[in-house]
């Protein structure tokens, strides 16, 4: 479009250019600026070295800045300084602006040596905030803020009693609890609407995260203030690494973050993601992923069945140092932390995977010096190849184990606490596919070449299984075959408990059956966290509520053992049994001394509340409460203590129990004294009311007579008699016994 000249002077003298339009030619031939830098950026923090060395140097960072994108021919500028050496900067230009994003994301903050660590900017974010103006010329030192003492968030560890807190949720309201043995939950805090959906505690206790529209919270120190706030609209799960330093949120929503709908530390790059995996201390996240499609699986009548998404989907090592994710049936992918740039540039190809777990604490291999975080995965049945189960070790991904099966329908991946044993529950159909049973492949993996314990002698499913928490024994549930869905009557299970039998060395031997109850509707196990002690329940059935409460390290006399059990490392007796109508969830206190089972809003309305239990199951507290939700203890950080200091402590308990016994009388005794007092207390009032009534009475005439406590007073008018009637109770002896 021409640009228009109507309205300008025609007298030459009188020309003023500035009156003139070009609005339309800068449109149509003003350079976006913008555009045509997006594909550089600027490295700093490189050596400052002469010139002759300058290609050496540059030939090393394109090493580097071509591990994400490719840079153009020509395209990294390293000027130099007036004494002819690098200034400690470049400029680089990628073939796209997409690859000059990704160098930012990975590269920036990355080491490039022992002594420089590279910073990568987008040039057009210099452009941005560097312009004139935005950037004073002269230094003016920042302001640093006075220092503020913060709340200490693990006070609660210092209570003189040594008591365990736990959030409930009941209604809308959310509290914060001391648990007491015998006497009702003393109350820290208590809030209205102070989550939309549900609670949790981090996994060493420090903070309770509440759920909102807009993201997460974290809660914590003794005003229970928030101490962190993360934006996440319509986040619906929560899963924290194991030493809370990061955190990943997901909602079944995808994020929409641009112009319109902008969302407080979120970038345009976190638009159209479910998951953000975020860093706890700097409140900021380091990287957001979109949620990968399932695929769907063909069931027996030929009908697609769409398989659940796995929570967590992103799974910790157990040293923070690795997070990774399962691309089903194709790859793992390996990130660090907390750059979160995929280990090697690249995911691990493994075809078919179907499942993988992570060690829950660094293996201590046999003959290994340089211990290195390990998973085990499993793979299906391909063609003519076998299922198969590895370890692989991360970050050299060295396999340090396989193991080839047969005739497998599916498989489960169970590790031990300490990481010294994994158990792959592996569901085996026969050749006709028509009955399914189960057997146990048990990698050894703190022994020499991971030896594989075979576990064969069990002859139907096995339903549950569970390791015992810093032990080497474990239970699990069997049930025969299953009636069809929706049937009334629910298939009858059997409870099985095995451990190692005793060897000379010490060492824990091979794997025995220890014993098996029949005829049972168990289809849950909950151990101790300090193990010894399990309980294997029932939980959301409508016609049972059983609540078994074992001992696998009962002190049995040596002439009442069997022969059979002489030569094992576990003694079982079962110490108690209970039923709570509509059960849904069970939890252990962290010391192992309490357990709770809750009947929860979440499942139904029938007597929602919680039952109190110690270890050896005797009901301590019942407590009906209309909505009551959730019931969650407090979790502990783990010890201080040294492995000396904690076995000098188990040798000396009985000495230590004594000043706990003289606590908990002391502690009784000031309770009955406080009710001993308020009852003379309310005896004095009486006394003093009575005095005051005769007083009146006397002013007012009448004649009193105190006989066998009673006040009499003479005739009214109307030849009515008033008498008022005192019946005294007086204490003649207490005595106090301590039971236990």
């Amino acid at each position: 479009m021409a640009p228009s000249y109507e309205n300008l002077p025609m007298e030459e003298d009188d020309f003023d250019e500035s009156q003139i339009d070009f609005t339309d030619l800068e449109e149509q031939f003003q350079e976006r600026l913008d555009e045509s830098l997006d594909a550089f950026v600027v490295i700093d923090g490189l050596p400052k070295v002469p010139e002759e060395n300058r290609p050496k140097l540059s030939k090393f960072v394109l090493r580097k800045l071509n591990s994400v994108g490719k840079v153009k021919e020509d395209g990294l500028f390293m000027p130099l300084s007036d004494e002819g050496q690098t200034e400690g900067y470049a400029f680089v230009e990628y073939n796209s602006p997409a690859e000059a994003l990704a160098a930012v994301k990975q590269l920036h903050g990355s080491p490039l040596d022992k002594r420089h660590t590279m910073q990568v900017n987008k040039l057009t974010d210099i452009d941005r905030y560097g312009r004139e103006g935005r950037i004073k010329e002269e230094y003016t030192a920042p302001e640093i803020p006075p220092f503020e003492q913060k709340e200490h968030l693990r006070s609660w560890l210092g209570d003189s009693e040594a008591r365990d807190q736990m959030v409930w949720y009941r209604g809308e309201k959310v509290g914060v609890f001391w648990n007491e043995r015998e006497e009702p939950p003393e109350s820290v805090v208590d809030r209205e609407n102070w989550t939309e959906s549900f609670v949790q505690w981090s996994p060493q206790g420090t903070y309770l995260i509440s759920m909102h529209a807009q993201g997460v919270q974290l809660w914590g120190g003794k005003a229970w203030s928030r101490q962190k706030r993360f934006a996440h609209p319509g986040v619906n799960l929560v899963d924290f690494s194991p030493s809370e330093k990061y955190f990943t949120t997901w909602s079944h929503r995808a994020l929409q973050v641009d112009e319109n709908h902008p969302v407080p530390g979120m970038s345009i790059e976190e638009d159209g993601k479910n998951y953000v995996i975020w860093d706890l201390a700097t409140g900021k996240p380091l990287r957001s992923f979109a949620t990968i499609d399932v695929p769907s699986t063909i069931d027996a009548e030929g009908q697609p069945v769409k398989k659940k998404m796995q929570w967590p989907t992103f799974k910790w090592s157990s040293d923070d140092k690795y997070v990774a994710r399962m691309t089903q049936g194709q790859s793992i992918s390996v990130y660090e932390l907390p750059r979160m740039n995929l280990l090697d540039k690249t995911s691990i190809k493994i075809e078919g995977v179907m499942d993988f777990e992570w060690a829950p604490a660094t293996p201590k291999r046999d003959g290994i010096k340089t211990y290195e975080q390990l998973f085990c995965y499993w793979t299906p049945e391909l063609g003519s190849n076998p299922a198969k189960v590895g370890l692989m070790t991360i970050p050299s991904k060295e396999i340090v184990r396989t193991r080839n099966l047969f005739n497998v329908s599916d498989a489960k991946l169970h590790w031990q606490s300490e990481a010294a044993y994994v158990c792959v529950k592996v569901d085996r159909h026969s050749k006709s596919k028509k009955s399914l049973a189960t057997n146990l492949e048990i990698f050894r993996v703190r022994e020499k070449g991971v030896p594989v314990e075979v576990v064969d002698s069990i002859k139907d499913t096995v339903i549950n299984f569970a390791w015992e928490p810093k032990g080497n024994r474990f239970v699990l549930i069997t049930a025969g075959e299953i009636p069809a869905q929706g049937a009334a009557v629910p298939p009858k299970t059997s409870v099985s408990f095995f451990c190692p039998e005793k060897t000379k060395g010490g060492a824990p031997g091979n794997f025995r059956h220890v014993r098996t109850v029949d005829k049972k509707n168990s289809n849950a196990i909950y151990w101790s966290p300090k193990g010894r002690f399990v309980v294997v329940a029932t939980l959301q059935s409508q016609q049972s509520f059983d609540l078994d409460f074992w001992d696998l390290s009962f002190d049995k006399p040596k002439d009442e053992k069997e022969e059979s059990e002489k030569d094992l490392t576990a003694n079982l007796q079962l110490m108690s049994t209970a039923e709570h109508y509509g059960v849904t969830d069970i939890e252990w206190d962290p010391t192992g001394r309490y357990v709770t089972t809750v009947a929860s809003a979440f499942r139904h309305h029938m007597e929602n509340g919680y039952h109190l239990y110690d270890f050896k199951g005797t009901l301590l507290r019942e407590e009906h409460i209309d909505r009551f939700k959730q019931l969650i203890w407090r979790p502990r950080p783990p010890t201080l203590l040294s492995k000396e200091e904690q076995t000098e402590i188990r040798k000396n308990l009985r000495n230590y129990s004594k000043v706990f016994d003289e606590q908990d009388l002391a502690k009784k005794n000031t309770a009955n004294r406080q009710v001993v007092e308020a009852r003379r207390e309310m005896l004095r009032e009486w006394l003093e009311w009575r005095e005051s009534m005769i007083e009146m009475l006397q002013e007012e005439g009448a004649e009193i007579e105190l006989n066998g406590g009673k006040i009499l007073s003479n005739e009214d008018a109307d030849g009515r008699v008033e008498e008022i009637e005192e019946i005294v109770e007086e204490v003649i002896e207490e005595t106090e016994e301590v039971i236990g």
